[in-house]
């Protein structure tokens, strides 16, 4: 379905990235991994992908933090393939503490890795889309970026920018081919989430069990977690023909979080 289409997808060595990456790549569409990591994992990682189903994949090590090195990142993909037809900015980083608490180097840190560099990323990699007269551009928000939690007020600050960022850039490619949508996760087994279950186990003085069957009782009426497999297919569909019409939404794979 995507053979001779270029995916970048940022904060890919790991979690819903990596998961996002491996669905493209099984498709057929050439992958640009990018991330923080061990250098000799990273390399397992990009030829393990490419071995398994005969893309060509690339890494880039760019710093999702700072607004020139994203926007470096897009134009090296384009130089590199002579295209760029996926854009999904996923790569995100989390901090609780009450907002009274919160310490300013952290708020920045989360609006610049998890809204920042996907204004950057869209910025540049629009002008391209629109002269191949095809695109996807998908922005990995966050139930967060529909509801709110307490002690994430940069977080649910960044997604809930994300979403309108969609909404905005949607409506400005309108008809040119390019789309650009929001998927929103709920809980998702990933080392960011196993760090916030062993921090409740820490804090309660619970088993990790018990602290992963609270994490979802509060919030994911499905009991269960979305996994990184099940957001490459979301994302996949956004990238389908069936997806044609669909653009500057917000999709929700969330197990019934934000439905309450």
């Amino acid at each position: 379905m995507l053979k001779g289409k270029v995916a970048n997808v940022t904060g890919s060595t790991s979690g819903i990235g990596l998961g996002i990456a491996n669905e493209l790549a099984k498709l057929g569409a050439d992958i640009v991994l990018n991330g923080f990591g061990d250098t000799g994992e990273i390399e397992r990682i990009r030829s393990g992908i490419e071995r398994e189903y005969g893309v060509r994949v690339a890494y880039d090590g760019a710093d999702m933090s700072k607004g020139e090195a994203v926007r470096g990142l897009i134009e090296a993909t384009i130089e590199r393939f002579g295209r760029l037809d996926i854009l999904v900015n996923n790569a995100g980083i989390q901090f609780t503490a009450p907002v009274e608490e919160f310490p300013p180097a952290k708020w920045h840190a989360i609006l610049d890795i998890n809204l920042s560099a996907a204004f950057h990323g869209i910025a540049t990699a629009v002008p391209q889309m629109k002269k191949q007269g095809w695109g996807r551009i998908v922005n990995i928000a966050s139930a967060h970026g529909l509801v709110a939690s307490t002690h994430k007020a940069a977080y649910v600050a960044a997604k809930h920018g994300l979403v309108g960022l969609t909404k905005v850039v949607g409506l400005e490619t309108a008809g040119s081919g390019v789309t650009c949508n929001a998927v929103c996760p709920g809980w998702v087994r990933t080392p960011l989430v196993e760090k916030q279950i062993s921090d409740i186990a820490a804090e309660r003085g619970i088993s990790h069990k018990e602290a992963t069957e609270e994490l979802l009782a509060e919030k994911q009426p499905s009991l269960d977690f979305a996994s990184p497999a099940q957001l490459g297919g979301t994302v996949a569909f956004l990238c389908s023909a069936a997806a044609d019409q669909i653009t500057g939404t917000a999709i929700s794979v969330d197990g019934g979080w934000t439905a309450q």
